[in-house]
């Protein structure tokens, strides 16, 4: 069979468009660029399967949701904690879902990486997207929320994915990777068009009943 669904990368047969952990979540407001959460490293998890950490991480899945996310860290929802969660596709049609905790990210040695130029978006950068140089491969290993370990692989944008939410839990936004004046440009984006984002993601929690 093939399977199109991995949860914290492993294939499953089936697996709702709403993940479970949504399901039970509540949305949270989304940090954005300028405070000050979102431009320092964050604090590793050392407790592990604990109900206010399950309940975080279910808040992050639907506040992710809400937002038409494909990933969300920690210190987008205003928490100091090296995590974050995916609900992404890679290039070949595969959707991944899961959480991970204090990943450490690996890229491919420089000889054998490849790096591609595509739109990149952030939630925490409502309305703007740019172009963002990232490698097509990458793996991230860590914890999942009961202390167990878990390996990730990606391709395509999934890599690209992984790539991006590791760099929140260090304390940087994609824009930290933009020339002053693509950043510029981005900023204009984002101020055009935020309160856009803002009602569609308003609308769209009122519609799930949040």
């Amino acid at each position: 069979m093939d399977r199109r669904v991995r949860v914290q990368g492993r294939p499953v047969d089936a697996y709702p468009a709403l993940p479970p952990e949504a399901g039970r979540g509540a949305v949270r407001r989304v940090t954005v660029v300028g405070e000050e959460i979102l431009s320092r490293p964050c604090q590793e998890v050392v407790e592990f399967g604990t109900p206010e950490l399950s309940a975080l991480i279910d808040d992050m899945f639907l506040t992710m949701y809400v937002a038409d996310g494909a990933g969300l860290a920690a210190n987008q929802v205003d928490v100091d904690l090296r995590l974050f969660v995916y609900d992404c596709p890679d290039d070949h049609g595969i959707r991944h879902v899961g959480h991970i905790i204090n990943p450490v990210l690996e890229l491919p040695d420089p000889g054998d990486r490849r790096l591609v130029d595509e739109g990149e978006g952030c939630l925490s950068v409502p309305g703007a997207t740019m172009e963002v140089p990232r490698t097509d491969r990458a793996v991230v290993r860590g914890s999942d929320k009961d202390g167990n370990p878990v390996v990730i692989e990606g391709t395509g944008y999934f890599a690209r994915c992984l790539q991006h939410e590791t760099d929140h839990l260090h304390g940087r936004v994609y824009l930290d990777r933009l020339s002053k004046r693509d950043r510029k440009d981005a900023l204009r984006q984002m101020a055009e068009r935020r309160e856009e984002v803002f009602t569609r993601r308003d609308t769209k929690a009122a519609q799930l009943g949040h």
